[in-house]
């Protein structure tokens, strides 16, 4: 019995390996992959969309930009390229949701500061007060990581264009006049192909985790 067992021990192990390795195979098949939606203007509440684009289905993506960051570089959509993003707005004087949310925007960049295909961007929507010396201020007060995490200033139209027709934030109309003002909690997650595929409330600490959880989902979409 000993000599059947040892004649066949080489042939046993292989087989119980061969089995291992088929049956994690069988268990990977069957776990679902998992994906995020690209949202386009019309999966939108009508309210968020400017009446342009609200009934855009497919090929909506955030438009080409040129700001000033807080060290006075101009920064474009060259300087995301190829990077997952996560955009907001905000303005340095907000004394109520911005706080909060610069915050855990600060936990975030925390979170994925080894992550170098990731990165923060933050418009002003009071860029008339939001200079870049203001903006620099904010950044350094707020533990911001250059190379990480853009603070922008510039054109007031322009950055309120962007809210209402690219990122869409926004439920006012307006013309980003000098009496136009938006005040928005959303967090937006932006892929390397400038599409949507998230929108998360920036003072929620559970809306950060579902975040992170994306963004990993997100970053392994392009590993595959």
């Amino acid at each position: 019995m000993r000599e059947f067992f040892s004649k066949y021990k080489t042939f046993a192990l292989v087989m119980l390996l061969l089995s291992a390795i088929i049956v994690t195979l069988f268990y990977s098949a069957l776990k679902p992959v998992q994906t995020l939606p690209v949202y386009q203007p019309a999966d939108f509440d009508a309210k968020l969309v400017d009446s342009s684009i609200q009934l855009v289905r497919k090929y909506h993506t955030i438009a080409d930009f040129s700001l000033l960051n807080q060290n006075g570089k101009t920064i474009t959509q060259e300087d995301y390229k190829d990077k997952i993003y996560i955009a907001d707005f905000f303005f340095t004087t907000c004394p109520s949701i911005c706080p909060i949310m610069t915050r855990n925007m600060a936990d975030l960049q925390e979170e994925l500061k080894e992550q170098e295909d990731v990165m923060l961007l933050s418009h002003s929507v009071t860029p008339e007060i939001d200079s870049v010396p203001r903006l620099k201020a904010y950044a350094l007060e707020n533990g911001v990581i250059d190379e990480k995490w853009n603070l922008l200033t510039g054109p007031k139209k322009e950055i309120y264009e962007l809210a209402r027709k690219s990122y869409l934030v926004v439920q006012e109309d307006g013309d980003g006049g000098p009496f136009d003002m938006i005040h928005t909690e959303n967090f937006v997650l932006v892929d390397k192909e400038r599409r949507i595929r998230g929108t998360y409330d920036g003072t929620k600490k559970e809306d950060m985790e579902r975040l992170l959880a994306d963004v990993e989902i997100l970053r392994e979409s392009y590993n595959d």
